[in-house]
């Protein structure tokens, strides 16, 4: 069954005026869709989740992670949490799942100010990213033919990359690559790497 997979990051400060900086920092190392080449959507949450966001705004054609934090730049709050959707591009194969072909997923940043949701930062993180369900790494249900291994183990490959960019250029205090699910995530990446090696 596929899980929620996500990438929560901490850095040695968080203040209001470090939340759009670090955010941008974050999102440069991100490698875009081709054919959503940045951000396409932004939404300032204030207070908590059960809040009703007081800013969504789509982006048409996309824009640089600097233009979009621009965009909300009067919200940057301790007490706010301020998300921003692009998409990358990853094999997937279609519904008989015969063809694989790249396609655009959406990827979920979302900066948690220090007070927002009773500081939820210290659980998610100061940023968080969702890159939705883990199946595009995993394919667990899933028998490959010789020909398919290869661009799981590229979805995979390009999921290391952007966490080891983050790592490299970004300075952090901590970072956690996890799914809801209780198992270990790095024990079922390796696995299914096994399994198409």
């Amino acid at each position: 069954m596929a899980d929620n997979l996500y990438l929560s990051l901490w850095f040695p400060t968080f203040d209001a005026e470090e939340i759009l900086p670090k955010m941008v920092a974050v999102m440069r190392q991100f490698t875009f869709s081709a054919i959503e080449p940045g951000v396409t959507y932004v939404a300032v949450q204030p207070l908590n989740w059960s809040e009703a966001s007081v800013l969504e705004r789509r982006f048409t054609p996309p824009a640089g992670p600097g233009e979009a934090a621009e965009a909300v730049a009067e919200f940057a709050h301790e007490d706010f949490a301020i998300s921003f959707e692009a998409y990358w591009d990853l094999w997937m194969p279609d519904e008989r799942g015969a063809e694989w072909h790249k396609h655009p997923e959406k990827v979920a940043f979302i900066a948690h100010g220090k007070r927002f949701d009773e500081g939820i930062y210290t659980d998610s993180g100061h940023i968080e990213i969702d890159f939705g369900l883990d199946f595009p790494f995993l394919y667990e249900e899933m028998e490959l033919a010789e020909d398919d291994e290869d661009k799981v183990r590229w979805n995979v490959a390009k999921l290391i990359d952007f966490t080891q960019k983050i790592e490299k250029n970004v300075n952090l205090t901590g970072r956690v690559l996890w799914s809801e699910s209780e198992d270990n995530l790095a024990q079922k990446l390796i696995a299914r790497l096994q399994r198409v090696q």
